[in-house]
């Protein structure tokens, strides 16, 4: 045997491995020690589950009711070492119906994977599809997995997310103490099954110090839905701990110029700002518009209405002032419909485009946190090749990836699910 339980205590377990040395090739020696330590993290897991066994076989209590003790049953468990076969006891309710173990409920089971196993399947999946998931745990680990049972057991830890939706999750220490909380949102169009292309929803909360470094960002995401509820829910939640937090930071929205972020917006935060890139970008419309003809003459212009817009008062107004009064050289489709654009752009959003004042006080004035985050959460994982989802299971993902993004949270979740487990009165 390469591997053996030398002794096993509820202090400690002694496991010895035994390394067969056949080949000089490292490579083969090191698959030889992997071997050899997945059949020891076998034994000692099997051994560490053990802990949490009945250690008699007396009535036990699950949710204020009472159930008796009905025998052993073998049960195999996943693990990261390997699959383990275990009998353990099973209780039933006084009514009869279904069985339960109490060693599952004590060690945080989710359905027959341990939470080390679980919450590894979970992340990888989060980050790549279960075929990939499936090749890394073949290649690296050596154990062999079915792309439905990691789809299945990302999918149980979504439950588990679900259920610990009212965990207060604490911020990380910040370096800096807190002046500004910038909150952003934005959609970005993901494929759906049965209904075809639709939005989704990423929203971001940052921490600013003083000075306008970003100390921390907490990423909130949603799959697309009718009305955006859920993901209005979320973001509110969010917003309301960081005002308990925090009352006396300033509240700023940043977003791109669409009407129902800012109407969102404007409830939560005492000032708004537009996103400098995307009032870039119809400036640079207006100077193609104002100088077809003269590429250093257009490029001069942007530059310096670029920095106007940056560092002036007043600076947008006049600006649209001087798009809409000026003539065009040439009077093509296009040329009037980009000049067309800057207008109407500037003509709804340029109280939103105080970047004076908002780089006076060493605010944000880009929405690139959130858009990135449309990148990050959503595109990168869920819009690969031939991906189509189901809006529940790209909600798990949204929620997963958006947990492990914002630093931190993703060990509380863990933390604060196998604390309540110690906790259980059983």
């Amino acid at each position: 045997m390469p591997a053996s339980v030398i002794s096993s205590s509820t202090k400690s377990i002694v496991l010895q491995i035994e390394v067969s040395i056949d080949s000089g090739n490292m490579l083969n020696l090191e698959d030889s020690l992997q071997r050899a330590l997945n059949e020891a993290g076998q034994l000692g897991t099997k051994e560490l589950l053990g802990l949490f066994e009945s250690p008699n076989k007396e009535p036990i209590v699950v949710n204020q009711q009472k159930w008796n003790y009905k025998g052993k049953v073998l049960k195999h468990y996943e693990t990261l070492y390997g699959r383990i076969p275990l009998e353990r006891s099973v209780y039933q309710g006084v009514r009869g119906g279904s069985t339960l173990a109490a060693l599952d409920l004590r060690a945080g089971i989710i359905g027959s994977a341990t939470p080390k196993f679980a919450k590894s399947i979970a992340w990888k999946y989060s980050q790549m599809p279960a075929p990939a998931v499936k090749e890394d745990f073949e290649t690296n680990h050596q154990r062999t997995l079915s792309n439905s049972y990691i789809k299945h057991l990302s999918d149980r830890v979504g439950a588990l997310i679900e259920d610990q939706q009212d965990t207060h999750y604490h911020l990380p220490p910040l370096k800096e103490p807190v002046e500004t909380i910038a909150i952003g949102l934005d959609g970005t169009c993901m494929l759906l099954c049965e209904e075809g292309w639709r939005e989704a929803m990423c929203g971001t909360l940052s921490l600013y110090s003083a000075d306008g470094d970003r100390l921390h960002t907490i990423y909130t995401a949603s799959s697309s839905e009718y009305g955006k509820q859920s993901f209005m829910s979320k973001l509110d939640e969010e917003i309301a701990d960081l005002k308990r937090l925090y009352p006396n930071a300033t509240y700023i929205g940043v977003a791109d110029g669409a009407r129902e972020n800012w109407s969102y917006l404007k409830q939560h935060t005492s000032g708004q700002i537009l996103d400098f890139y995307h009032a870039s970008e119809y400036l640079a419309g207006a100077a193609e518009a104002l100088f077809p003809t003269s590429k250093a003459k257009r490029h001069q212009w942007l530059e310096d209405r670029l920095h106007s817009l940056k560092n002036k008062r007043g600076a947008a107004k006049k600006i649209l002032q001087e798009i809409e009064s000026a003539e065009l050289p040439k009077k093509t489709i296009a040329l009037t419909e980009k000049r067309y654009k800057a207008v109407s752009y500037f003509t709804n959003n340029h109280q939103l485009m105080n970047y004076h004042q908002a780089l006076k006080r060493h605010w944000p004035i880009g929405s690139g946190v959130t858009e990135a985050a449309c990148k990050t959460l959503v595109k990168q994982r869920l819009c690969g090749s031939g991906m189509r989802w189901k809006a529940t299971g790209a909600e798990v993902l949204l929620t997963t990836r958006a947990l492990i993004q914002s630093k931190g949270r993703w060990e509380q979740l863990w933390s604060e699910f196998m604390t309540g487990k110690v906790e259980a009165n059983l």
